[in-house]
């Protein structure tokens, strides 16, 4: 088999609960791999919005990355045009949020519009509830420590993280997941008390997957350094190596039963849990920093690969990628919402 093939072979068996996942992406498959033999066939959804945060501030591409356009903001609102680097994006329902330099800010209205939260910069990453028109509780991590707003981000006060950078975030509840200078720290009460676990090495891990099912199957991955990928099956408490030692992995995607590692030598896939990985070729092989599936999971072979020469798109999982249009300025992170018209959908 070669490594073109062994990107578009389809699992033999799932983790935990992601069967039906697993059948929905070998669907999606399928069409994908007809889409590939008809180059004039356009992306699934045409009106979907990608987000880039950069060095130098938000971009944003409404044709599936052909074009970039610099986001500054309507002038009924706070400008973004100059809020320095854009280290976190993240979109929930018509709400998206930033965490950059100058602070942390908010759209509702998918971008248009933007106003100021209640954290002055720079701050690192930023997560809001899944649900928040019923739970307005904001976190955001900062070069000093771990912050919580209960209001909707109008006001935050510190939690007991202190003293080191928090980078990234995840809240699968009742559990929060944040990286932090010194490894994966895991909190059962909102922020208000935090745990480590052994086996990973000391020091700021540059990614993180969290299972979907995190509840009943609490599994993690992260990346330290050039140690490349360990693996936690208990909730951050035991650490083990799962693969690509001696590689910066920059990256974690978790989409069903596959994982993808984006690393400093090209994007990885695993479909085993990191027991073996098989490295993608052409573009995929380009040092890489961020991977987003936009349309998961209903299309989870849609992707886009931000990499030091710009930004690629696959249409198939990984086994044909394309350089689309990048921003000037180098990514840092990538987002997306689904079109105003789904969002109605899901809501009724």
């Amino acid at each position: 088999m070669t490594r073109g093939q062994a990107w578009r072979r389809a699992p033999a068996a799932t983790l935990g609960g992601r069967a039906s996942l697993a059948l929905a992406l070998a669907a999606a498959l399928a069409v994908a791999e007809a889409r590939a033999q008809d180059t004039s066939s356009g992306p699934v959804v045409t009106s979907l919005t990608l987000f880039a945060g950069t060095a130098g501030g938000l971009w944003r591409s409404s044709d599936w990355g052909v074009r970039w356009e610099k986001v500054a903001g309507q002038s009924t609102g706070e400008s973004i045009a100059e809020i320095g680097a854009v280290r976190g994006v993240l979109a929930i329902s018509r709400n998206v949020y930033l965490a950059a330099d100058a602070g942390t800010f908010l759209s509702d209205d998918f971008g248009q519009t933007w106003k100021k939260l209640g954290l002055e910069g720079p701050v690192l990453s930023i997560l809001p509830s899944r649900y928040p028109n019923a739970d307005p509780t904001v976190f955001a991590g900062t070069a000093s420590g771990l912050y919580k707003s209960t209001d909707a981000g109008r006001t935050f006060a510190p939690t007991v993280l202190r003293g080191t950078p928090v980078t990234r975030m995840e809240w699968p509840g009742p559990a929060l997941i944040v990286t932090t200078g010194h490894g994966v720290l895991v909190s059962s009460d909102g922020g208000a008390s935090f745990s480590s676990g052994t086996g990973l090495p000391d020091g700021a891990p540059d990614a993180l997957a969290v299972s979907s099912f995190f509840v009943r199957d609490p599994v993690l991955f992260a990346s330290v350094g050039v140690g490349g990928v360990y693996r936690s099956a208990d909730g951050g408490r035991t650490w083990a190596t799962a693969g690509l030692e001696g590689r910066a992995v920059r990256d974690l995607v978790w989409l069903g039963p596959i994982l993808y590692a984006v690393t400093d030598r090209g994007l990885f896939r695993s479909d085993d849990a990191g027991k073996e990985w098989t490295a993608g070729q052409g573009l995929a092989a380009r040092p890489s920093a961020r991977l987003i599936f936009p349309l998961s999971p209903d299309s989870g072979l849609e992707a886009f690969l931000a990499t030091e020469e710009g930004i690629a798109h696959t249409a198939d999982g990984g086994a044909h990628w394309k350089d689309v249009g990048s921003p000037t300025d180098r990514v840092l992170c990538l987002a997306t919402f689904p079109a105003p018209e789904r969002m109605k959908k899901i809501k009724k």
